[in-house]
């Protein structure tokens, strides 16, 4: 930037974006201070160099805030918990699948915990049959990271949102189902 500059030439561009041509390096800061503006080396590998004219400290301010707010809209997953016992009535846990559900259409991942009590723990057959159940019902969007682990008197599962999952579109949006019919 400016006086850092150490080459003879440059070609440079001007901060409307025009190419001026190759000039000297001190014609080339003589016009950038003349405009109360800065030159910056835009390409130092090419033949000459490229400098540009432009406000240095307003270029800075703009990049800042693209990526402030590129990292706003970027979200990390989290881990939400699912807590349910082996014998669990279908239409509970179809309730907390359904809170699953919308966990996973969050980008975030569940962890399904079940829990055995008393006799219940002397028959995993139970716990394997309730996850194999689970897996179906949320294989249209969620997969496992891995197979369901039995700790104690708990069976853990972690279910991610699948790569190849798309939304459907609601009622009201470009293309919904039934839209076009409703206008014929």
């Amino acid at each position: 930037m400016n006086e850092e500059i150490r080459v003879r030439e440059v070609l440079l561009i001007s901060q409307d974006g025009e190419q001026i041509g190759v000039v000297p390096i001190q014609e080339a800061l003589q016009r950038a201070q003349a405009a109360e503006l800065d030159l910056v080396e835009v390409a130092p590998e090419a033949k000459p160099p490229v400098c540009r004219i432009y406000d240095y400290k307003k270029v800075m301010y703009e990049q800042k805030r693209r990526l402030k707010a590129s990292r706003k809209k970027a979200r990390a997953s989290e881990l939400k918990e699912i807590k349910m016992r082996v014998t669990i009535d279908p239409h509970d846990r179809d309730t907390k699948l359904k809170k699953a559900r919308q966990f996973l259409e969050d980008g975030d991942k569940v962890k399904i915990n079940l829990e055995f009590r008393g006799r219940e723990q002397s028959r995993p057959q139970l716990g394997e049959n309730l996850m194999t159940t689970i897996l179906e019902l949320m294989a249209d969007i969620g997969e496992p990271e891995s197979r369901a682990s039995r700790q104690g008197r708990f069976m853990h599962l972690i279910l991610s949102r699948r790569k190849d999952w798309k939304p459907k579109p609601k009622a009201g949006e470009a293309g919904a189902p039934g839209e076009a019919a409703a206008k014929t």
